[in-house]
């Protein structure tokens, strides 16, 4: 269950804070450029949520964040020693290459874990974090991943010079899940040192589809963001990088698929639907070409995983007919993550709220609560549409009263 006296706050509730008494509703509508209807409507209750291209505006308008403006959670507090937030930050921002040796301390604070592992080791340390991403489980890499970096830079260091690079290649994915976890977690510059130093990394490392993959982090914290042009101008600059000829791997071809369809999803979220939906058709012929789903470059790629993209696009735009049809397309037995298909659920149930389907938005809202206990604090897609479930609806169901106390919508 979502906990806490700022949990229950409604984005009106937030709005209103930030705002404060420096601007008043018709200031933040001339700056955020929405109506004033809007603001009204959203202090007073009257809507529970808008759209993300209005959550930034009115971000950028009050000098904070989207996911400041929706209360999501920013600290993970743990009896674990060496876990949470304030450990990956101490992981990320070390110190110990400045300390000049004989200046530092006799007897220095242990450091948890830091030695190198062997490169087998050190692979299958890192993989095991990506399999805790993308199950949802930002608590676990909370204490995982500081111990994790430590291992690799000590292994980094350790190894004969012949296995250097890919050392480095897997100090970079150890980086870059440290990165994408931190953007769940709300911390965004962090997750901007992480992939700055991955990409550091992997230009010490041979695999040329790394340093590719790495830009679909990048792509993705820009598009959290709200800088959707430069978003899809990372993308596309990598992908064209890599474009797959007639003899291309599949991992190329896999890769290639990734990176145009982060650019369409930006692209969808610049207002461009035209041209997200050629850059979506793209990434679906890649798709076609490798005709599965596969792990690829700390992701999934394959026809599931972009008609999945395809809802969220079709979201964006707010054709939720159009999503609810391409989401029942996805296979219910596809090899897809925890975590794609929990946002798959909050994409249906969003469109379902929209199109007026309450009881069945209800009923896929309750389906994710157990899908993901673990990976639903930290979104904001599924406590927005409970909130317009709730907000919609005079009397609550016991299902809705259920799935809205999991989430913390309810006060």
């Amino acid at each position: 269950m979502v906990t806490g006296a700022e949990d229950s706050l409604m984005l009106g509730d937030r709005l209103k804070a930030a705002r404060g008494r420096r601007m008043t509703q018709r200031e933040l509508a001339e700056r955020a450029e929405v109506s004033l209807d809007l603001i009204k409507s959203l202090e007073q209750g009257k809507r529970a949520s808008t759209t993300v291209r209005t959550l930034h505006r009115l971000a950028r308008a009050l000098d904070t964040t989207v996911g400041q403006l929706l209360g999501q959670p920013t600290a993970l507090p743990s009896a674990t020693p060496g876990s949470g937030v304030l450990a990956l930050r101490a992981a990320l921002t070390p110190v110990a290459d400045l300390i000049a040796a004989d200046l530092r301390p006799t007897e220095p604070e242990p450091v948890f874990g830091e030695d190198e592992l062997t490169l087998d080791a050190a692979n299958r340390a890192v993989s095991y974090a990506w399999g805790a991403y993308w199950a949802g489980r930002y608590e676990l890499l909370t204490g995982l991943v500081p111990t994790l970096l430590a291992q690799l830079r000590a292994t980094v260091r350790a190894v004969p010079a012949a296995q250097r690079a890919a050392a480095q290649e897997a100090l970079a994915r150890g980086l870059q899940v440290a990165g994408d976890t931190a953007v769940h977690l709300g911390q965004p510059d962090l997750a901007w040192l992480a992939v700055r130093e991955a990409i550091t990394a992997a230009g010490h490392g041979d695999d040329e589809l790394l340093a590719a993959a790495l830009r679909l982090s990048v792509s993705w914290q820009l598009l959290v963001q709200g800088s959707y042009t430069d978003a899809s101008a990372v993308a596309l600059t990598a992908a064209r990088q890599i474009t797959p000829g007639g003899t291309a791997s599949i991992d190329q071809v896999s890769v290639y698929g990734l990176l145009t369809a982060a650019a369409a999803t930006a692209t969808a979220r610049d207002g461009d639907a035209d041209q997200a939906a050629t850059l979506l058709a793209v990434s679906t012929e890649m798709a076609a070409r490798v005709g599965h789903e596969r792990s690829v470059a700390q992701s999934v790629f394959g026809p599931a995983k972009i008609t999945a993209l395809g809802v969220d696009c079709a979201v964006v735009a707010e054709d939720y007919t159009r999503g609810l049809a391409l989401g029942q397309r996805i296979p219910r037995d596809a090899a897809l993550p925890v975590a794609i298909r929990a946002r798959g659920l909050a994409d249906r149930a969003l469109c379902q709220t929209r199109l007026g389907q309450h009881d069945a938005a209800t009923s896929t809202l309750r389906a994710l609560v157990h899908l993901a206990p673990d990976w639903l604090p930290h979104q904001r897609l599924p406590r927005q549409v409970a909130a317009e479930l709730v907000a919609e609806q005079r009397r609550l169901s016991p299902m809705l009263r259920e799935v809205a106390d999991r989430l913390g919508v309810l006060q």
